[in-house]
């Protein structure tokens, strides 16, 4: 039987006998998983690069210096033009971003002003961005393509940055009707912002030091 307007998954088990127990041990799952995740709050500090997905810490391996180069390089440019055109906030590598069952820290992320207007001097746990950036690396690419992809179209994240430091490329995911649709896949040429307003660069500026300076220069005028 079909349940007319109910997620398929929640109407398979609507329609099963077993529904009521099923759904109080979903229950007691989900309510172990809230203390696991309070846990993880008083647990975290600043030595630490750690994620609380679906339950579980994921504690992240140091990377290549490939990745620290494409984030840093990104971080600058996107932090430079933001602030000059103070158009909001700019973070990267721990920044902790609180959705509603899972806690991230995107590689880069950029609030918008009327989100950056309520971060103050202590602030720590931060909502959904504008924009978020994850760098690929072995040990994180299932879940930037995955889980991550999937929670921040959810959260009304509108734009969504994957960046592969070996293969040089940049995938450009823009949001629309609640899923999130390749814009762009490229090594070279220009990349636009949907999210940051007037925010374009050269792709070759993510990974090369001679371009990422030029392009500093560029917007420092």
């Amino acid at each position: 039987m079909s349940i007319s307007g109910v997620d398929p998954h929640i109407a398979a088990i609507l329609n099963s006998p077993a529904a009521p127990a099923l759904a109080a041990e979903l229950n007691s799952a989900l309510e172990a998983e809230k203390k696991r995740r309070l846990q993880f709050y008083q647990d975290i500090d600043d030595d630490l690069k750690a994620e609380f997905i679906n339950g579980e810490v994921i504690i992240h391996s140091p990377v290549k210096k490939e990745h620290t180069d494409a984030t840093g390089f990104l971080y600058k440019m996107l932090d430079t033009y933001v602030r000059v055109n103070q158009l909001g906030y700019v973070g990267y590598e721990k920044v902790l971003t609180a959705l509603t069952r899972n806690d991230y820290e995107p590689d880069v992320v950029y609030f918008g002003p009327e989100k950056a207007a309520g971060f103050q001097k202590g602030h720590w746990k931060y909502p959904a961005p504008d924009l978020a950036v994850e760098v690929l690396s072995f040990s994180t690419e299932s879940r930037d393509r995955g889980i991550k992809l999937d929670d921040y179209a959810a959260h009304g994240v509108s734009e969504y940055w994957i960046i592969d430091p070996a293969d040089e490329t940049v995938e450009q995911y823009v949001l629309h009707e609640n899923a999130y649709k390749l814009h762009l896949k490229a090594g070279q040429g220009p990349i636009q912002s949907h999210a940051v307003p007037g925010f374009s660069i050269d792709i070759r500026a993510v990974f090369d030091e001679a371009w990422h300076l030029n392009t500093l220069k560029e917007m420092l005028g």
